[in-house]
């Protein structure tokens, strides 16, 4: 391989030397000007020591070399032009420098390029069609890199109406319309959506529009200083998955409000190593808190959260909320001025299984760490509730919903307790979105309970700021809800996934009925939302008055009621049990 290199090089070399040869005689020709050797050698000379001995133009790898290539070597060669130009006063030097370096430089670069033409033409068989979705900087860094690979590049496509009808390195540039219209039926091989900074709407609209067209479609990452400190785009490119599709840009998300509420807070997170208790810590970080108390009672889901944040100001707690002495601790040992209750039992079946754990976890669990914000004065309690609350048809719904009636009720005093309800989230531990994966992997069946099950979805960071925002105007007593946005039928998110993995013709959808306790639709409210918020994505659900003293009395009844059913339906009258 060295040899090979060193033949090369020489090559190269003597390339670079005819043409320096050539150019004279030329030049000389046009000028009428006798042969002279003396100028001729100076000239040669001074192209041998810029472009071999400092420049080092030969070390160019010809196959590929791309226009980047050619605009710096032709940049550095007038620049060394510049340099040593004063010293030729004689204007025959200078008239046969110039000429030497333009035409130099026009047949170094004609040559390198019909070489890389010829070479990556020649040696590249293109057997897979590829079209760029987006023109701008990121685009134009896939094309350099594809332009070695399999891929034909077809077109690009842009929203930019001013490069549409245009073309880069004889590529048409097209909108989606126009490449709609020419298109076959033949589905191409590959869409790379080459636009970072948009937004996740137009990331969807853009796969929905043309998903039919292609059969694998791939974008680049979001993350701007990624791409920047990468060297190779093609590495970063990833596989649309149904988090992009589903995700949505809260247009009202007011970040300087989350700042000020968290910035430089001591904050109590229960259930700090769940889906939604370790994202509230990433969040309380990423806005400024001074202290994270993190509180779980799995050992391994707190060690994870303190793992992955152990270089910030953070005390893991391994407790159990049932156990009020030992949480009192907590609270004692640490002036706490914000809890996040996000700990509970979620899991629809596995509570229906266990009624009289989740109604103590559940419900005496959040009724100690509430008491104990109001007993040690914290600022601020947020309870994290759930669409299952309203109107309940499950075990669990039902003691999410004594839980917020406990939060509006409690004679709070100075703490200001406040709860927020939202739907499901993308990618937590319960979620749908896990199983369809592994079951997709398996090839199947896909398990759906019931062709018109719809739910609510969010992404866990968009449900996180969204929870601090709500947060952080309550005064005490409101649950806020949550805009999810539209309800997605699961059988429909069930077939965009068997889409995304590309398995249409080989994974099948198996109903399998409507487990315990579950219903057809969730819902975020029972009526229409009493009051709004200054913000579109945050509502306030009606206030449901309830006498404390008797609520206190009727969760010690419960504990020990043989029928916890029927007495969790005693307190929430709409609970309609389908266990």
């Amino acid at each position: 391989m060295a040899f090979i290199n060193r033949i090369r090089i020489f090559f190269n070399f003597f390339v670079i030397i005819f043409l320096s040869l050539f150019t004279f005689w030329w030049t000389f020709s046009i000028f009428h000007k006798p042969f002279d050797f003396k100028v001729v050698g100076v000239v040669i000379a001074v192209r041998i020591i810029a472009s071999l001995l400092f420049f080092k133009d030969y070390s160019l790898s010809w196959s590929k070399a791309t226009q980047r290539s050619f605009i710096i070597k032709s940049l550095v060669n007038i620049l060394a032009f510049l340099i040593y130009m004063p010293f030729f006063y004689n204007k025959i030097y200078l008239h046969f420098l110039l000429s030497e370096l333009f035409t130099y430089l026009f047949l170094l670069n004609f040559l390198m390029y019909s070489y890389y033409l010829y070479v990556n033409k020649s040696s590249q068989t293109k057997t897979k069609e590829v079209v760029i979705y987006g023109a701008g900087k990121a685009g134009l860094k896939l094309a350099d890199e594809f332009r070695n690979s399999e891929y034909k590049i077809i077109c690009f496509l842009d929203d930019n109406s001013f490069l549409q009808g245009r073309s880069i390195d004889a590529i048409k540039i097209l909108s989606s319309k126009e490449f709609k219209k020419n298109k076959t039926n033949k589905k191409l091989d590959l869409l790379l959506i080459a636009m970072p900074s948009a937004s996740k709407e137009r990331i969807k609209q853009i796969y929905n529009d043309l998903k039919n067209y292609f059969k694998e479609i791939k974008i680049l990452p979001s993350i701007k200083e990624q791409l920047l400190n990468s060297p190779n785009y093609q590495n970063l490119l990833q596989d649309i998955s149904l988090e992009d599709l589903l995700a949505r840009d809260p247009k009202d998300l007011d970040t300087k409000q989350i700042a000020a509420f968290i910035k430089n807070k001591t904050i109590l997170i229960t259930g700090a190593g769940g889906s939604i208790g370790s994202e509230l810590a990433r969040q309380c970080i990423k806005f400024g808190a001074k202290k994270l108390i993190l509180l779980d009672h799995s050992e391994y889901n707190l060690y994870k959260i303190e793992q992955e944040l152990q270089e910030y100001n953070i005390v893991p707690v391994l407790q159990d909320i049932t156990k009020k002495a030992l949480i009192a601790k907590t609270f004692k040992e640490h002036k706490i001025d914000i809890v996040l209750h996000a700990a509970a039992y979620k899991h629809v079946p596995l509570v229906e299984e266990n009624v009289e754990e989740a109604i103590i976890n559940n419900i005496i669990g959040t009724k100690n760490v509430i008491d104990l914000a109001i007993e040690y004065n914290v600022k601020k309690f947020v309870l994290i509730s759930t669409d299952k609350a309203v109107r309940p048809t499950n075990v669990m719904g039902a003691t999410k919903r004594v839980c917020e009636l406990y939060a509006q009720n409690v004679k709070s005093n100075k703490t200001e307790i406040v709860a927020v309800r939202f739907g499901n989230v993308l990618g937590s531990s319960g979620s749908v979105i896990p199983k369809f994966k592994e079951q997709i992997k398996k090839g199947g069946p896909v398990t759906v309970t019931h062709p018109e099950i719809t739910r609510y979805f969010m992404l866990i960071p968009e449900a996180c700021q969204l929870v601090l925002q709500a947060a952080s105007i309550g005064k005490g007593g409101e649950i806020f809800v949550l805009d999810m946005g539209e309800p997605v039928k699961i059988v429909d998110l069930a077939r965009e996934m068997i889409r995304l993995y590309g398995k249409e013709d080989e994974v099948e959808i198996v109903f399998t009925g409507l487990r315990p306790g579950e219903k057809l639709y969730e819902e975020l409210l029972i009526d229409e939302s009493e009051k709004k918020t200054r913000y579109n994505s945050i509502m306030i659900g009606k206030v449901t008055q309830y006498d404390i003293d008797k609520l206190n009395k009727d969760i010690q009844e419960l504990l020990s009621a043989q029928n916890k059913i029927a007495k969790l339906k005693e307190i929430v009258p709409e609970f309609n049990h389908k266990g």
